[in-house]
């Protein structure tokens, strides 16, 4: 891997052509977890009072999400349901070992939908943590497992959960590239574009409704923004040259973009519908890789300006440039946590290349990964877990670690590689 960044660096890959959209995937990514937090939160949730009657489990999607989050251990309570309004028998959920349960009851409504209701307890002082109450179709017991589990991951912790994310990734399968849009578990995988040529940088809108990305089909890179509602999209940039590496500005209306119009690779923004297009930066090296900082303020990029490729920073509105990585002579791929105070990035370390975190603060790093090839990381919106592509027996999987390093995910396909991740926003409701 690592090809891309260098591509990026040195030029481009050539061109490419059409061939499908919006089709369901066949290949849906499966999870593996391959480390998880020191002191897990013991959690039972109890199967729900009238699930039985939904094509699957609610209560088996929502205990998934809270095992795969590292943070929680699952206990079990067996098969008899408890409903939402029933008395909890504390002593006896205590003495399986948990500290919280969830019950829940989903009820017809006559309408050929359901009534669900859910209440979290704390055992240890016997009292309700809150309740949650939704409507859902038969079909749709996943995205409601998605939303409970979320429900009780802010309870417990206090911040949000990301169940009911997106991710978005391109899967390569012989010489056929797919655009795919997939839950933030690897399930319900479908494909937004798929070509013979290469399709590369995927970036979401902040408000979750497009992708953004750079499609090779015309012979040559051009930025695109898709709605992936009604599968329309529009030209962002087709300058002259080369047209690469897409951003969104938090408030969704602009992108900072890679043209080489004028020369070298440099940074520009341009609205999204591809009018107003202005530089932000100029160098006598390659600027690549953009990203925004949560607040619009700041442009953070890959630069080889300094003669190896390090991360820098420039006013959004064009302004003095600043330095932000300084050890090690390859840094790349900058992203910036949602809160501001954290960057993710790759940077090669004894000739690895791995996932970092630095505090922007204090410019504290750490590297968060132990494989060897990563690639393209991103966070998740509530800041805990960072989205990223490595490879693992010579094909791309994708990989996720929380940001403390300690919690480890893989996710793969059976066949193909899977590369050039990125998170979706929390879902506006």
């Amino acid at each position: 891997m690592h090809t891309r960044i260098l591509s990026l660096l040195r030029g481009f890959l050539p061109g490419c052509a059409l061939v499908l959209a919006s089709s369901v995937a066949h290949a849906q990514l499966s999870i593996e977890i391959t480390g998880s937090g020191a002191n897990r939160m013991p959690v039972a949730v109890a199967a729900f009072e009238g699930e039985n009657a939904l094509p699957r489990a609610v209560t088996d999607v929502v205990r998934a999400d809270l095992e795969r989050s590292g943070l929680f251990k699952m206990i079990e309570l067996g098969p008899v349901p408890m409903g939402a309004d029933a008395p909890v028998d504390f002593a006896r959920v205590r003495g399986k070992g948990a500290d919280a349960v969830a019950t829940g009851t989903i009820a017809a409504n006559g309408a050929g939908r359901y009534q669900v209701q859910v209440r979290l307890q704390d055992t240890q002082k016997q009292v309700s943590l809150g309740t949650q109450a939704m409507l859902m179709s038969a079909n749709q017991y996943r995205t409601t497992g998605h939303r409970i589990a979320d429900f009780i991951y802010e309870k417990l912790t206090g911040e949000p959960g990301v169940f009911s994310t997106r991710i978005a990734y391109v899967l390569k399968a012989g010489n056929r590239f797919e655009l795919q849009v997939a839950d933030a578990d690897g399930s319900n995988a479908q494909t937004a574009l798929a070509s013979k040529e290469p399709i590369i940088s995927p970036a979401w809108s902040p408000d979750g409704s497009r992708l953004a990305y750079v499609s090779f089909e015309s012979k040559k890179p051009v930025v695109y923004v898709h709605s992936l509602a009604t599968g329309q999209r529009n030209v962002a940039a087709n300058f002259k040259g080369s047209n690469s590496a897409p951003a969104w500005s938090p408030d969704g209306r602009r992108l900072a973009v890679v043209l080489t119009k004028d020369g070298q690779s440099q940074l520009y923004v341009v609205n999204a519908d591809g009018s107003g297009v202005q530089r932000v930066a100029s160098s006598s090296g390659i600027d690549t890789e953009p990203a925004w900082s949560p607040d619009g303020g700041w442009i953070y990029f890959t630069s080889d300006r300094g003669g190896s490729p390090q991360i820098y920073r420039t006013s959004s509105s064009g302004g003095d440039t600043q330095r932000i990585t300084f050890e090690g002579s390859y840094n790349v791929s900058p992203k910036i946590s949602p809160d501001g105070k954290s960057m993710v990035y790759v940077a090669r370390n004894s000739g690895r290349f791995q996932v970092a975190i630095m505090d922007l603060a204090s410019r504290q790093t750490q590297i968060l990964t132990d494989t060897a090839k990563d690639e393209s990381p991103s966070f998740a919106p509530n800041g805990r877990m960072v989205l990223y592509a490595t490879e693992q027996g010579g094909r791309g999987v994708l990989a996720a670690v929380s940001a403390d390093g300690r919690v480890k995910q893989r996710l793969s396909v059976q066949s193909g590689d899977v590369r050039e991740p990125t998170w979706g926003p929390q879902p506006r409701n």
